[in-house]
């Protein structure tokens, strides 16, 4: 499995939708599609992305945008999105290619064959709140975790970043109890994710107080398109968000992020590039 090594530079995830309603447009499994046609149209994207340079790759395959913002959605069976998923992680698994499979999944049945079927992490946006099993199955296969922060509805009476902090920490602990190795955690604050603009806004500005806070953890990063990059543009669609996109990358990058999660990732990992030869500039 590929090793990541924190703070020499930062990686990029490149974002694999298997989704038909997805908010930023991107789902991969459209009506005019069969099975096999989505997998190949995901290893075709996949591979796009990792020609690029990105060094993970996100599969999933059930939406997870936030239904105070974007309305409900149907819930996608385990089989059902087992199907989709590890079809996928075996087709860019066989390509011998060295970028790290993540399953983007809060089940443990997925992420257990995903990891079986050559996923080497499992990025779960409730941290194992869903369903402690994407906990023990990382565990098991000694898979990172990403584990990020969400609520049902954007309240946080008691300040957004407090209680992200807190929520974090317990989770970061839960893990680590159910065997999941420390160098293996990964944390994510879930920019857009029960949040409203102004709760993604403060926790991207006090970034780096975050990263100290939760102990120097390695910090994933996702905003890619999201809702507050199109409200501090005036209100445009997601698929005009790459400039803002670009922009808090770099901001989060110079705030200790380790991973940016993202959907555009040839021109992100030219942003990257540029802000990491200046933030980890070494004499």
């Amino acid at each position: 499995m590929t090793e990541l090594r924190w703070g020499e530079r930062t990686y990029v995830m490149g974002i694999v939708n298997l989704t038909t309603d997805s908010f930023s447009g991107d789902g991969l499994a459209t009506p005019d599609r069969d099975p096999a046609a989505i997998t190949a149209a995901a290893v075709q994207q996949a591979a796009g992305f990792m020609a690029a340079g990105a060094d993970i790759v996100d599969i999933g395959a059930e939406s997870s945008r936030p239904p105070q913002f974007y309305g409900e959605h149907a819930p996608i069976s385990a089989a059902a999105e087992e199907a989709l998923v590890v079809p996928v992680v075996e087709g860019l698994a066989a390509t011998g290619n060295e970028a790290l499979l993540s399953v983007d999944t809060v089940k443990g049945e997925v992420a257990r064959a995903a990891l079986a079927a050559g996923a080497g992490m499992v990025n779960d946006v409730w941290a194992g709140q869903r369903d402690p099993g994407t906990v023990t199955a990382a565990a098991e296969a000694g898979a990172y975790l990403v584990l990020m922060h969400n609520r049902e509805v954007a309240e946080y009476p008691n300040g957004v970043f407090e209680e992200v902090v807190a929520w974090l920490s317990a989770a970061v602990d839960d893990a680590l109890a159910a065997g999941v190795r420390h160098e293996r955690l990964i944390v994510d604050p879930g920019i857009g994710f029960g949040k409203a603009p102004e709760h993604s806004i403060e926790l991207l500005h006090r970034l780096g107080e975050l990263k100290v806070a939760l102990g120097g953890l390695p910090l994933l990063v996702g905003t890619s398109r999201k809702r507050f990059i199109g409200g501090l543009l005036g209100g445009v669609p997601p698929e005009e968000r790459l400039e803002g996109t670009a922009a808090t990358v770099a901001l989060a990058i110079a705030q200790g992020a380790d991973i940016v999660r993202v959907h555009d990732v040839t021109p992100i990992m030219r942003t990257v590039k540029v802000t990491d030869g200046i933030v980890r500039w070494r004499r």
